[in-house]
């Protein structure tokens, strides 16, 4: 009996041990794709700012070609975006006030005819 204990004992710890090496197998495939995902993500970002950096040199160009002054241009656009959503917040608000106004002008009319 002791034997055939230690064997299924033995067989159990074999089952684990595999299903542990198929685990860590599936791992080390998971972090070869992971770091081939990685350098290709760090690639496409390396030609894209290289892209933005020339993109930017040519605009640099245009803007002193035709007197633009770039720095205002940007504090400009800065300054648009930052307002643009408190402008749509005010108009939601706005909304929503007139449309309270109205309900309160058609309760006042039907007090009216009653």
């Amino acid at each position: 009996m002791a034997l055939g204990g230690t064997a299924k004992k033995l067989q159990k710890v074999a089952e684990m041990a595999e299903d542990v090496y198929k685990k860590l197998n599936e791992l080390r495939e998971q972090i070869v794709e992971v770091r081939e995902t990685v350098t290709e993500t760090k690639d496409r970002v390396d030609r894209l700012e290289a892209e933005n950096a020339e993109q930017r040199a040519i605009l640099e160009a245009i803007a002193k070609e035709q007197g633009i002054d770039l720095d205002a241009a940007i504090a400009d656009a800065h300054i648009a975006q930052a307002e643009s959503p408190a402008v749509d917040d005010e108009t939601a608000a706005d909304d929503g006030d007139e449309t309270t106004a109205d309900d309160s002008d058609e309760t006042a009319d039907t007090d009216q005819s009653e």
